[in-house]
């Protein structure tokens, strides 16, 4: 069944559908453990080029992912300044699978540390010292005190880098090839079946897409009004 049928169980679709989860599957975990533990070298530690790493690391906010994938291009692709080199190792990073992974992870890869920095920042240091000062190690400060303290605030960016991990479009139609059945996200699924006057199949994986957004930004609003409750009870028992 091919895409111009209008239906959005077929092959290709479902390919795309699959695409999509797996990028995101890939990139909200790899971002989470960065994210995390660059807002933790930023805020807890002082050194030289604090602040061109912060900047470096929100770099993907402030440039269209179109330049991203150009950029993901000059470097590995078949001009680029590895591309003749991984072609002879039988390496393949561009328009495949693993070229969407990567320029999805790129693009996301600020939306947790954002959401972290600020909470690490407010925080300080002296609840870590004091667990250290009572014998804990590095990773149990990490995962007893500094972690569960930073709960709320990263599940929110969680879910931000979910969502803009589903609709990452410009990078991912430079690097990717837009095969069918092969390389095509869900929103280069949607461009496909505009282009090809098929209107209710562009509609009906839309419509996926949109219903996956809507229910990270239900978990989205879930989060800020627990953080709320909870900024509020801290602000009770305080006074």
């Amino acid at each position: 069944m091919r895409p111009r049928d209008g239906y959005v169980f077929n092959a290709d679709t479902l390919h795309a559908v699959w695409l999509t989860v797996l990028a995101a599957a890939v990139a909200v975990p790899v971002n989470t453990v960065f994210g995390v533990a660059a807002a933790w070298a930023v805020a807890k530690f002082e050194f030289p080029g604090k602040r061109l790493l912060t900047s470096l690391i929100e770099l993907p906010l402030s440039i269209s992912p179109i330049v991203i994938g150009v950029a993901y291009l000059f470097v590995f692709g078949m001009q680029g300044l590895w591309g003749e080199w991984l072609m002879e190792h039988g390496v393949r990073l561009v328009f495949s699978v693993p070229a969407i992974v990567i320029v999805t992870t790129i693009v996301t890869s600020p939306l947790v540390f954002r959401e972290v920095l600020p909470l690490m920042q407010s925080q300080g240091t002296e609840e870590e010292q004091a667990a250290i000062s009572l014998g804990a190690n590095g990773w149990q400060t990490f995962f007893r005190v500094t972690l569960p303290n930073l709960k709320w605030a990263l599940i929110y960016g969680v879910s931000l880098c979910f969502a803009r991990a589903l609709g990452e479009f410009g990078s991912v139609a430079v690097v990717s090839g837009a095969v069918r059945g092969g390389t095509n996200t869900m929103t280069l699924q949607i461009q496909l079946l505009f282009d090809d006057r098929v209107q209710t199949g562009a509609f009906a994986v839309a419509s996926i897409l949109t219903s996956l957004a809507l229910v990270t930004m239900a978990l989205k609003t879930w989060v800020e009004r627990r953080e709320a409750k909870a900024f509020s009870a801290a602000g009770d028992g305080a006074e």
